[in-house]
């Protein structure tokens, strides 16, 4: 019998079942391994899993020598921001996200009404994170959340409490631990949300008894503005704008890093100037881009950073803001064509 064949149909307690009794191990026999013995120990006597088959589960995770080389070399270190901006910022990702948009306009509306997010933005995290859903991931989440739990030290204890999140979520939401897919970290899904981010702040937004970030558009959409709103993002309120420097003041104010921290009014005394007028009481941060012709710098605001909470990078929150931007020029665009 194939393996499909027998776990389709089955619930999440009798796929663990079949596992411990049926599945040869993968070969990584992570069970024999100290740290996830103890590991087990703790799910068992925190969650109350049955020890058999988180051994059988984990026994059939692979280590993937693969994940470990991506985890040590994120586009986000090793690109400036001009090569970054041109993995997002095209013709194609522009186009998909206003066809998104049309597709699922009132479900959008119904997004930006409950939690307050520009329907621009939920467009753009999904077009960025999967290209609307067209690359959710190719790598199975188990195999990528126990390699890292288990043999990546650096960043053990973080995938460790995603591995521990993600079976936790399997059991909530029956989901297949056995074929489901997603990024070498192990975030799944249109939006990518790691275990935790889907057991905090995913919805059931159609309320169908089921929270489905692959094939529910309702959920999908509205889970990721559910995230934004949740950390803070504030409707109407700019993202980010240009800024001119001069002297060397200003060097200061750019070491404090991409948290809003300093108020216009003050920024301006350091010879920090927003291209577009705005409020002196207004909190922002000072960050540079790198450009072929050298850095450009930009002010971010608190609604930029709410971004960086969805991926800790001022580089991926510019894609988004830019694109985002991008997409909803284009749709007006095509309204008033259509019109």
């Amino acid at each position: 019998m194939q393996l499909q064949a027998l776990i389709k149909g089955l619930s999440h307690t009798l796929l663990l079942a079949a596992l411990s009794a049926s599945l040869p191990a993968a070969g990584s026999n992570y069970s024999q391994q100290p740290q996830v013995q103890a590991f087990i120990d703790r799910m068992v006597d925190k969650h109350d899993f049955d020890r058999n088959e988180l051994v059988a589960v984990l026994d059939n995770a692979e280590r993937r020598e693969d994940i470990l080389e991506l985890m040590s070399k994120p586009a986000e270190k090793r690109l400036q921001w001009f090569e970054y901006r041109k993995i997002f910022l095209t013709q194609s990702r522009i186009e998909g996200g206003v066809t998104f948009w049309e597709e699922n306009k009132e479900i959008l509306e119904q997004a930006a009404a409950k939690y307050g997010v520009d329907p621009q933005v939920i467009v753009a995290i999904i077009g960025v994170e999967t290209r609307y859903g067209s690359n959710t991931g190719r790598h199975r989440v188990l195999d990528a959340l126990a390699t890292l739990s288990f043999d990546y030290p650096p960043r053990s204890k973080f995938f460790t409490g995603e591995l521990e999140q993600y079976l936790l979520l399997a059991r909530e939401e029956d989901i297949d631990l056995l074929t489901t897919t997603g990024s070498y970290a192990g975030a799944m899904g249109y939006g990518q949300f790691i275990p935790s981010s889907y057991r905090s702040y995913a919805v059931d937004f159609d309320d169908d008894g089921k929270r489905d970030l692959w094939d529910n558009k309702a959920d999908i959409i509205g889970s990721v503005a559910n995230y934004f709103h949740a950390h803070g993002w504030t409707p109407g309120s700019p993202v980010a704008t240009r800024a001119k420097v001069t002297g060397n003041d200003y060097q200061t104010v750019l070491d404090l890093g991409y948290k809003p921290n300093t108020v216009l009014d003050a920024m301006r005394h350091d010879g920090i100037t927003p291209v577009t007028p705005l409020p002196d009481e207004l909190l922002a941060a000072l960050i540079s881009f790198g450009q072929k012709d050298g850095p450009e710098y930009w002010l971010g605001f608190n609604n930029f950073y709410v971004i960086t909470r969805y991926n800790h990078s001022p580089l991926y929150a510019m894609a988004v803001y830019q694109l985002s931007e991008e997409i909803r020029n284009a749709y007006e665009q095509s309204l008033h064509e259509n019109d």
